[in-house]
């Protein structure tokens, strides 16, 4: 197969069009044009990603658990799954941490710039604060509470309620295997071919994903940077130390932290993983949402991955809801780079705190629209640095926002490949397509 009949490499040549296009738009006055013409390509295709998340998650959880016969198996399955997820969180808030008290880029933005940022955006971070408020009044068991839900279609209806829709599938699986015989079969076999059904689906979706990528990242530059790019440069440059501090974190997490589990868990080499995974890691970047990135995503892991679906039917949604690895390491860079410019220091038990109430609130906040700021607010809350300082960074926050979904969905995949290892159930990766 030639190189640009691949699709990650037909995606990457779509992001970089898609980067000159909204830079050539930007000069020529075709901002209304790409806005009005072009950002919807990228908005129906982010729409046919999410269309699809929630049937493929049901019918393959239901084609996984039935499969497995024993729910015995289900429930340690379940458990490293929720054990691995806890532990990269951990480790990489922890990085984090490391990565911003080394760099300190708080201690580098002038006086004049953080007050100009501050009346920039300050408005915006009410409506944050007060759903930030809401998770940090949920009880200590409304976590679980959540998880089961009133009405199957209410719960379809809401990607953010992936949760629900697993409990639903597991539920509907365990009960084929409770019933057993002729009729468990034939509900075996319909589900297993409504599967093969929606798996063509995201292949002819994924037909598309070059011009998605495309108008997304056209759209995406034209947002940012409005009528005046030089204004999107120079707080780029007055925040360079932030990002860059929040980079180094995301690809030490990423080569480290991951490198680590496959080696302890699996024969797979990091760049094997990488080949395989391109395409949705490629797409997290460009759509910065592990809910519409995770057909793709368990497309690739079962097929070119070698993970069984019965895994990552299981594994990635679980992830795609509760797995930050990206974010929560962008927490703790964030909250104290705000503490450094705000020219207050964190003592060790503060920046302990920041790993406890980081790792709690991407559980707590999982399914509030614009997670990352939410934690963000609770986290600050928790070492009482004043949230009016998240005015700083929500200026390049769409940006990293991009960065840190590519490693959210990484980490799922990771994760995922892991569990497929200890259970027995991780084939040979296919890295033809």
């Amino acid at each position: 197969m030639k190189w640009y009949r691949k699709l990650h490499w037909q995606i990457i040549i779509g992001l970089f069009l898609g980067l000159i296009w909204g830079l050539v738009a930007n000069f020529a006055g075709l901002n209304e044009f790409t806005t009005d013409y072009i950002k919807p390509i990228g908005t129906i295709f982010i729409k046919l990603l999410v269309l699809i998340a929630v049937p493929l998650v049901l019918v393959s959880l239901v084609t996984g658990v039935t499969s497995l016969n024993d729910t015995t198996q289900l429930s340690r399955m379940g458990g490293k799954t929720i054990g691995i997820y806890a532990l990269t969180t951990v480790c990489a808030i922890t990085i984090g941490l490391i990565t911003v008290n080394v760099i300190q880029p708080g201690k580098t933005l002038p006086p004049e710039t953080r007050d100009k940022l501050q009346t920039t955006y300050s408005a915006s971070i009410e409506d944050r604060s007060q759903s930030a408020q809401e998770v940090m009044d949920r009880g200590p068991l409304d976590f679980f509470v959540d998880i089961v839900p009133e009405n199957l279609i209410n719960a379809a209806s809401d990607n953010s309620n992936m949760l629900q829709v697993v409990f639903v599938a597991i539920l509907l699986g365990i009960g084929i295997i409770q019933i057993g015989g002729p009729k468990a079969e034939l509900l075996t076999k319909g589900f297993d071919a409504l599967n093969d059904v929606i798996i063509r689906i995201v292949e002819l979706i994924m037909l598309t994903a070059p011009y998605g990528v495309f108008a997304l990242m056209a759209s995406l530059l034209i947002d940012l940077a409005g009528d005046d790019l030089s204004e999107a440069l120079e707080l780029l440059y007055a925040l360079g130390w932030y990002c860059l501090a929040v980079l180094i974190g995301l690809t030490i997490h990423v080569f480290v932290v991951y490198a680590s589990l496959f080696k302890a868990t699996s024969d797979m080499k990091l760049s094997t993983f990488f080949k395989a995974i391109q395409p949705a890691m490629l797409l997290g970047f460009s759509t910065s949402s592990s809910a519409a990135t995770l057909p793709v995503t368990m497309e690739r892991v079962e097929k070119n991955l070698g993970v069984e679906d019965e895994v990552a039917s299981f594994v990635l949604p679980v992830g795609a809801t509760v797995n930050m690895d990206g974010t929560s390491l962008y927490q703790a860079i964030a909250a104290v780079f705000i503490a450094q410019a705000l020219g207050m220091d964190l003592t060790i038990v503060e920046q302990l705190t920041i790993v406890l109430t980081a790792t709690a609130a991407s559980i707590g906040a999982a399914g509030v629209p614009g997670a990352g700021i939410v934690m963000l607010v609770i986290v600050l809350e928790a070492i009482q640095v004043p949230t009016a300082g998240i005015a700083l960074i929500l200026g390049v926050d769409r940006i990293l926002d991009m960065f840190r979904t590519m490693v959210n969905v990484t980490g799922d995949a990771a994760v995922s490949v892991a569990v497929a290892s200890t259970e027995g159930r991780l084939g040979e990766p296919n890295l033809d397509d």
